[in-house]
């Protein structure tokens, strides 16, 4: 279970939608934090994998891998 407060003109914004659309607001606002955890999610691997980029492959490397 999870409560937010928000602004006035953002829970004005939510309700037109919902009524407009026929879902909940509760659908909308699961929609947008699962899409944001996925964007942060993503930022953070891309960071970790920047300071730590690992081997880095010569593309004969991977052809030679891959059989081509």
């Amino acid at each position: 279970m999870l409560a937010i407060r928000l602004s006035p003109d953002l829970e004005d914004r939510l309700t037109a939608l919902a009524k407009k659309t026929g879902r909940t607001k509760t659908f909308y606002a699961r929609e947008a934090i699962e899409q944001h955890l996925e964007d942060l999610e993503d930022y953070y691997l891309a960071a970790d994998r920047l300071k730590n980029p690992g081997r880095i492959y010569t593309s004969e490397e991977v052809e030679r891998e891959l059989g081509l």
